[in-house]
């Protein structure tokens, strides 16, 4: 069956100062274009997930882009037959993905991110292009790690993000003296946790795009799995077609 319908997930660290006002505007231009899903607003930035029309999609994308705040949203796309998503929510939150950890601030210097291209590269050897050991770190749930993960990655079981940096302090010593990539499924996960990481010493770069980026630009390679999406899909395959 032909796959009509646009999924698209992006998110932006971003200084938003009034993220209550924009809640009414943006559910009105997402409810004129049929879209439904899920957008997170923070004074942090954004946090989207959005299906529907291509056009209309696409439109309100480029509608949030020219806004200067929103400007840099980078979008990852997949297709499904059906509207994954069964209404239109726009929710105002502390923290665009909840850690805890205030401090943390993306929006004022992201970590350095590696391209799924390079990572894919590192993999095939073990090792960076300095050499070092290189160590997978997989920052998502535990049923979602259940889902398909990278081979060999590391996985603390955590059962939400904010037990993240109690964890990463409880497991320190398997990071010494490695380059720690850490991973999720979009990026966002791993942009905090890799600024974390390096606040605590630690050698950590995020995957640029996470996971349905690295299928995007190089398929599964080092993955086993799928990959669990927050909506009535479950899971995305490598193709980033839907396996449930």
């Amino acid at each position: 069956m032909f796959e009509s319908v646009l999924n698209v997930a992006a998110y932006l660290f971003t200084r938003v100062d009034d993220p209550a006002a924009l809640r009414t505007p943006l559910r009105e231009r997402a409810l004129a274009g049929g879209l439904k899903g899920t957008i997170i607003l923070a004074e942090e930035g954004i946090n989207l997930f959005l299906a529907g029309d291509p056009s209309a999609l696409r439109g309100f994308v480029d509608d949030l882009r020219a806004d200067a705040r929103f400007a840099a949203l980078a979008t990852k796309e997949s297709w499904s037959q059906e509207q994954p998503f069964g209404r239109m929510l726009v929710k105002v939150k502390r923290e665009i993905i909840r850690m805890d950890h205030p401090q943390i601030r993306p929006a004022a210097g992201r970590a350095p991110a590696v391209s799924p291209a390079t990572l894919r590269r590192w993999l095939d050897t073990g090792r960076d292009d300095e050499g070092r050991e290189v160590v997978l770190l997989d920052t998502r749930n535990a049923f979602e790690v259940d889902y398909g993960t990278f081979d060999g990655a590391l996985d603390w079981r955590i059962e939400r993000f904010t037990e993240f940096p109690q964890a990463a302090r409880d497991h320190r010593a398997q990071l010494d003296d490695k380059t720690v990539v850490s991973f999720c499924t979009g990026g966002i996960r791993c942009e905090k946790a890799a600024l974390h990481l390096r606040e605590q010493g630690v050698q950590a770069w995020q995957l640029d795009g996470g996971i349905l980026g690295y299928f995007e630009q190089v398929g599964g390679a080092h993955f086993t799995g799928d990959c669990f999406v927050f909506d009535e899909r479950e899971a995305l395959g490598a193709d980033l077609a839907a396996r449930a």
